[in-house]
């Protein structure tokens, strides 16, 4: 699976305005809404879903990356949001390090395969330093982009 196939392109925030995890989830939901890729779904319930899941088992995978996600009824399609923080965001990760790339995933129940795709995918890549690196310092929503873009023709893995 490629990141063309799952990720919001609309949904891109290179510099989150979130000081906290539960303020960084709620601004890439809430980008989500806007790009229209929640259905008939309140960013609001969305959000409960992703703190709650959090709140039960940290995602912050450690090495300044935290992957977000649930598995939510009503929700068609997978898609994601990809948020950037300049100061850092606590998000308990596993290296109790701060966050600076956060890859927000929303997937539908009954598609558990294509979540999994969609996590490898996010998980090949989050591997490799050059491709953390990279993602860091992407400035803009086009870089980002672009990043993802050069992935998916040549894998940093």
């Amino acid at each position: 699976m490629k990141f063309s196939d799952f990720v919001c392109f609309k949904a891109l925030v290179p510099d989150l305005e979130a000081e906290t995890r539960d303020e960084a989830v709620s601004e890439l939901v809430l980008k989500l809404s806007k790009a229209r890729k929640l259905g008939k779904l309140s960013a609001e319930k969305i959000t409960k879903a992703i703190v709650k899941r959090e709140n039960e088992a940290s995602t912050g995978l450690g090495k300044g990356v935290a992957v977000p996600h649930v598995k939510i009824d009503g929700i068609k399609k997978i898609t994601c949001a990809i948020g950037l923080s300049t100061q850092g965001i606590d998000f308990a990760a596993l290296d109790k390090q701060l966050v600076f790339s956060i890859i927000l995933l929303v997937s539908p129940v009954d598609s558990p395969d294509l979540h999994l795709k969609a996590m490898e995918t996010v998980f090949k890549n989050l591997q490799q330093e050059k491709f953390r690196k990279f993602l860091g310092q992407c400035q803009t929503s086009e870089a980002i982009e672009d990043l993802l873009r050069e992935a998916e023709e040549t894998p940093f893995y």
